[in-house]
């Protein structure tokens, strides 16, 4: 198994706001007040146009087996509370360069990975093993991290959903419906801008890292009915991740896994 399950959550670019929007001179909270109420003008939604997100937290799980992680399954946040959104997009890619994993999201078509190629573009962080199409590597030319329907990257809403927008579900349901914790932490995505604002970032990451455990369990149970794993495995699988919790030194972690 070599699989990075990722997900991220985002902030208002509130640079690109003001540049767009001619919002200068304003501060953060009422330049992201205005972004909203613009687009909600425009659009009746208030869910910002994805060039408008910037990148606060990437959270990942590797499941891999070999010489560089053993028999392990790792759950962190990319970079360090400092870290700038530049760092975060070329930490993930790095991962992505050094294993060439299976990337594993929920909603990463629709919404995660449009995100950072607009802050990849923004930012000027180049990935050529991430955009590789078969140009250069035959072995992308069928199975590649772009076509949506390939598995090098696997977006399990879109799968689950057959690829049908009005059957998809969200996480914290489909998590729930299976027996997982679901959300913890922060209740809604509305809040991550409130916690940034209150310089909260470490909650922020925390409630990444739940995200990104759901998935990762849910894609565990996926793999199951695919037939790629039995139920002997699934149950091992289970098996160490608990203990990866339960011997982290991380509180959410620690609550995760009572919670399941």
């Amino acid at each position: 198994m070599n699989v990075l399950v990722f997900e991220i959550k985002t902030i208002p670019d509130i640079e690109g706001g003001q540049r767009i929007y001619g919002l200068e001179g304003l501060d953060d909270k009422s330049t992201a007040k205005a972004m909203y109420h613009i687009h909600q003008q425009k659009t009746g939604s208030s869910v910002l146009p994805l060039h408008l997100h910037k990148i606060a937290a990437i959270s990942i799980v590797y499941r891999g087996m070999g010489d560089d992680m053993g028999n392990m399954v790792a759950v962190r946040s990319l970079g360090d509370l400092d870290a700038s959104e530049a760092e975060l997009l070329r930490l993930f890619f790095a991962e992505m360069k050094e294993r060439t994993p299976t990337l594993v999201s929920w909603d990463g078509s629709a919404f995660a990975l449009p995100v950072i190629h607009y802050r990849s573009l923004k930012n000027s962080v180049a990935a050529p093993n991430y955009w590789e199409n078969g140009t250069h590597d035959e072995a992308f030319r069928h199975d590649n991290y772009l076509s949506r329907q390939h598995e090098r990257h696997t977006d399990l809403k879109d799968v689950l959903a057959s690829y049908n927008h009005e059957a998809t579900a969200p996480l914290n349901e489909i998590a729930k419906l299976l027996g997982f914790p679901g959300k913890m932490g922060m209740d809604d995505d509305n809040q991550v801008w409130q916690a940034y604002l209150s310089g909260n970032l470490k909650g922020i990451r925390d409630y990444c890292e739940v995200d990104v455990l759901n998935t990762y369990l849910i894609y565990l149970r996926y793999q199951l009915i695919r037939g790629e794993i039995d139920d002997e495995k699934l149950e091992q699988e289970y098996a160490l991740l608990r203990n990866t919790l339960d011997n982290s030194e991380q509180a959410h972690l620690q609550s995760f896994s009572k919670a399941w």
